[in-house]
């Protein structure tokens, strides 16, 4: 029955530091997992988010400079200058908006994460040393130090039985938070929960912003044909159209649709090139000859307005995807399809190394409360039989 005693006890005691062992392990691996895997996905959401506030200031910076624009002394209408005014106070107030939020949410998520996984590692390094104390107190320590312990225990476990019931729940919430992600992707509706994590541009800001940007570019198109018109094309030496000095294609018509180009217009990308051809190194316009009519000033000119042009043209799809919430739509839809399967796996192995911890260490308190200690010295001469002890011989006659 010893022998039987003694197995049992060896078997719970191996199977209580494997538990913990290789509970350790599972929870030390499953937060850091989690951790990198929950950064990754913040860090996503926060580049989203800049990406869209930088298109957003980038876009104004633009519309700014299209202002200022000067091509022989010929300006943007003033109605036209007013309406950008006007649509640089929304700009600026949506990507405010939007860097506010998803900076306060940052800082927030941020902290929660490094809390949680400061706890999680405080557990992984606790355990073990538990698991040694409670070994130690078994077989030195006084019985009431072993029922203080148990007492320590067991409140341990009832802590780490309550995390995991709430690590559960959050494990639920994040599957419920990814399956709301991809429906609301498939399906958008207005103002919801998800609109504080990455808050979308307000739609007519939107339109109104694309719509002023692909008129700006119409606008100064036409600015820089009616200057080329004016300095270098009006002039009575070009006798045939190979000597005519190539106009600005515009990527819209006057109702801002999309248009081709004429075979004599050149795009953005190669008029600058095209128009060196024109230019002359004299200062003033009528030291000119031939067809280089075009002086470097007015050069420079040309080229700053086809550079705003092109800039806004080229911003102009990335407006399309602020409208309905597309850029919203597309992070939601990653984000539940690239990045919520492994915040879920990590969230299960968090979960499984605690419940090994726990259930290994009610083993160990079992163990240590119902295993058969060593008896002191004084315990085993009490229980000893009074034959052994010697007694005093009697010398008196």
């Amino acid at each position: 029955m010893s022998l039987l005693k003694f197995n049992l006890s060896t078997t719970c005691s191996n199977i209580f530091h494997l538990g913990t062992r290789v509970g350790c392990i599972v929870l030390s691996y499953g937060q850091g997992e989690f951790y990198e895997e929950a950064t990754k996905t913040l860090d996503f959401v926060v580049n989203q988010s800049d990406f869209t506030i930088q298109t957003l200031r980038n876009v104004t910076d633009y519309l700014s400079f299209a202002v200022t624009i000067n091509v022989a002394a010929l300006y943007l209408p003033s109605d036209v200058q007013d309406q950008i005014n006007k649509l640089k106070v929304d700009l600026n107030k949506a990507s405010d908006t939007i860097s506010l939020k998803t900076t306060e949410n940052y800082k927030r998520i941020r902290e929660v994460l490094h809390n949680v996984s400061v706890a999680l590692i405080c557990i992984a390094v606790l355990m073990p040393v538990l698991a040694l104390l409670g070994y130690v107190l078994e077989l030195y320590g006084p019985r009431y130090t072993i029922y203080t312990f148990a007492t320590l225990c067991w409140i341990i476990v009832a802590a780490l039985f309550i995390l995991i019931g709430i690590l559960l729940i959050v494990s639920s919430a994040a599957k419920d938070t990814c399956q709301a992600m991809d429906e609301w992707a498939q399906h958008p509706r207005a103002e919801t929960a998800l609109s504080n994590i990455l808050p979308c541009v307000d739609e007519s800001t939107t339109n109104r912003t694309l719509y002023q940007s692909k008129y700006v570019v119409v606008q100064l198109v036409t600015l820089v044909n009616r200057a080329i018109s004016a300095l270098s094309n009006r002039k009575p030496y070009h006798l045939h159209p190979g000597q005519l000095m190539p106009y600005l294609c515009s990527p819209y018509d006057p109702n801002l649709n999309d248009r081709q180009c004429l075979s004599r217009e050149v795009t953005f990308d190669n008029a600058t090139m095209a128009w060196q051809d024109y230019t002359c190194n004299a200062p003033d316009a009528d030291a000119c000859s031939g067809p280089m009519t075009v002086t470097p000033e007015v050069y420079g000119q040309l080229v700053s307005a086809a550079n705003a042009s092109y800039a806004l043209h080229h911003y102009a799809p990335l407006m399309l995807n602020f409208q309905d919430c597309r850029f919203v739509r597309d992070t939601f839809s990653s984000i539940a399809s690239q990045y919520c399967p492994p915040l879920e796996r990590d969230l299960r192995l968090v979960s499984a190394g605690l419940a090994l911890l726990a259930s290994g260490l009610v083993l160990g308190l079992l163990l240590v409360l119902f295993a058969d200690r060593p008896r002191s010295w004084e315990e085993v001469s009490e229980a000893s039989p009074r034959f052994f002890r010697i007694k005093p011989v009697d010398s008196s006659p």
